[in-house]
């Protein structure tokens, strides 16, 4: 995903310090500056990044953060050779996962445990435990809860007077519908390959239980072999087979929107994606929004599945990490904004009045005098009740893995590869 996010995932930062010396220059700051660079997404919470960075310069002059945004996938090549060169930005992006844990592993983000002890003590520990490793807290959210939503036209459906779906069978019976109609069933932008992603985890969730990734988490040999995985790609590929995806979805990127766009046109009904395109349907589709069309239920069950049909995937949230690699200075910097002006009362309510929750504790009146109260209830709800928040698989995975993941899947999603054949190629990518 949004990541931003999944995931907000959208779009991407990348800051290069300020303060610079006239001989030498370093992306976490210049020897002896002060000044951190941040690396951050565009698109979903970047306003929300900017007006924090902004407020705390001008509260902090001697301890500011320059931040410059790029698209997210350019960010993902760009972080991980800056991180193995050594030239990070002060702040780093992430999804925490298997990257954060390959950060710890190879000392590129330094322990911010004390340092952060008063943002960490208002979240959500559920959310905040992405970010703790060996007992130590390496890094800290700073973004919004952002689970993946079934998203559904409200209009349409009532125009055709069908309910979204609750069953996996309600969802096929509604793919027969929509294309009767001449209408695209669902938007996915395919090029982009992770939100396919969206559908093999959910249908995997609901068919075996958070078990069965959690296996292949654990490195478990043959974990991809557990029959679920093969039984939710079949699906998937008897829902591409059906017409589920609007026509050339397999063109569409999700960095340019044209998803989101085909969905709130009324070209698709349904699109499967982050809470972190509500934003796009307030700002950018003001009449589609005003009319009340945007409906949002969650992944529908599975027949004799063994997974909760509250669980959800998604990501908890995105975090920062504090460079090894940026001077002491600027680390000092970045650690302190950190501690005190992320998510605190004004980035919380800048958040919530842009339609993004945060995993704060304790915000429920903050949540119910918003105009748009009962989404962000039913989002912020969801996410501390859900049994299982699964962090998005191509984050949760080493980097080889995810991967691999995301070009094999793309593969079945394009019937160049069969679901068994998926399920042996990514058993050999284990422990790798």
């Amino acid at each position: 995903m949004k990541l931003t996010s999944k995931r907000g995932r959208a779009v991407v930062a990348v800051v290069i310090a300020a303060a610079l010396s006239l001989t030498a220059c370093s992306t976490g700051g210049s020897s002896g500056s002060k000044t951190a660079s941040a690396w951050a997404l565009t698109g979903g919470d970047e306003q929300t990044f900017r007006s924090s960075f902004t407020e705390w310069n001008k509260a902090n002059p001697d301890q500011k953060i320059d931040s410059q945004f790029f698209a997210n996938d350019a960010y993902k090549e760009k972080i991980r050779s800056a991180v193995g060169s050594g030239n990070a930005p002060a702040l780093i992006y992430s999804w925490a996962g298997g990257t954060l844990a390959d950060y710890v592993k190879n000392k590129n983000v330094v322990d911010i445990t004390e340092q952060s002890k008063d943002l960490t003590s208002r979240l959500i520990p559920s959310v905040a435990a992405n970010g703790v490793i060996g007992g130590k807290t390496y890094a800290v959210p700073n973004n919004s809860m952002q689970s993946v939503v079934l998203w559904y036209n409200k209009g349409l459906f009532k125009q055709e007077g069908v309910e979204p779906p609750k069953t996996w069978d309600d969802l096929m019976k509604l793919v027969d519908t929509f294309n009767g109609k001449g209408i695209a069933p669902f938007s996915m932008a395919g090029a982009s390959k992770w939100p396919e992603l969206m559908w093999l985890e959910y249908l995997a969730d609901r068919i075996g239980g958070p078990e069965a990734f959690k296996a292949v988490l654990d490195g478990k040999k043959n974990a991809w072999s557990n029959p679920a995985f093969k039984q939710s790609l079949e699906k998937i590929q008897q829902l591409v087979k059906a017409n589920g995806f609007i026509k050339g979805y397999e063109s569409i990127t999700a960095d340019a929107n044209a998803d989101i766009a085909a969905f709130y046109t009324g070209k698709a009904a349904m699109i499967l994606q982050g809470s972190w395109v509500y934003p796009n349907f307030k700002n950018n589709a003001k009449d589609f929004f005003a009319a009340g069309n945007v409906g949002y239920v969650t992944f529908p069950a599975v027949s004799g599945g063994k997974g909760d049909p509250a669980n959800i995937v998604g990501n908890p949230a995105n975090f920062w990490s504090v460079s090894s690699s940026s001077s002491a200075d600027a680390q000092k910097s970045a650690e302190s904004y950190l501690n005190k002006a992320v998510l605190d009362d004004t980035y919380v309510d800048t958040l919530l009045k842009g339609g993004a929750v945060p995993p704060i504790t304790g915000i429920e009146s903050k949540i119910a005098k918003l105009d748009d109260a009962d989404y962000l209830g039913w989002v912020y709800k969801r996410a501390v009740d859900a049994p299982s928040f699964q962090l998005s698989w191509d984050q949760a995975l080493p980097a080889a893995q995810g991967q691999a993941l995301l070009t094999n899947l793309d593969q079945v999603f394009l019937g160049q590869m069969t679901p068994q054949g998926f399920v042996d190629a990514m058993n050999t990518t284990l422990g790798s």
